[in-house]
């Protein structure tokens, strides 16, 4: 695990190491997102947008900087298994957790929200 974050409702999310489809390495390399600051301040609060009974999780928040401002999403599977099932999270009580995060309206995030 990389990070890991309990938000308001008292869920653990784990942000995975992962792989080239989901987890760390997915959102860190194309989306330029490298510390677990940004994913753990929008973890800190409610999902933003809730689905399939409550197995797809969004969670939003806002970085600024210098007055620049970027808004960032992450995405979350809370559930044992991806919906195409292949993955799925380790021990008896696990979640799949962060599957992406990535800066609404860019490809990358600018470095500065890594600060």
């Amino acid at each position: 695990m990389k990070c890991v974050q309990k938000d308001w409702d008292g869920r653990r999310i784990p942000t995975r190491t992962g792989n080239s489809e989901l987890g760390w390495i997915h959102l860190s390399r194309p989306h330029n997102i490298t510390s677990c600051r940004l994913i753990n301040a929008a973890l800190d609060g409610k999902p933003d947008k809730k689905s399939d009974q409550q197995r797809h999780l969004e969670y939003w928040g806002s970085a600024l900087h210098n007055g620049r401002q970027v808004d960032f999403v992450v995405k979350v599977r809370y559930a044992k298994k991806t919906d195409d099932g292949r993955y799925t999270a380790p021990g008896t009580k696990g979640k799949v957790s962060v599957i992406t995060a990535y800066c609404r309206g860019v490809q990358r995030c600018p470095s500065w929200v890594n600060r």
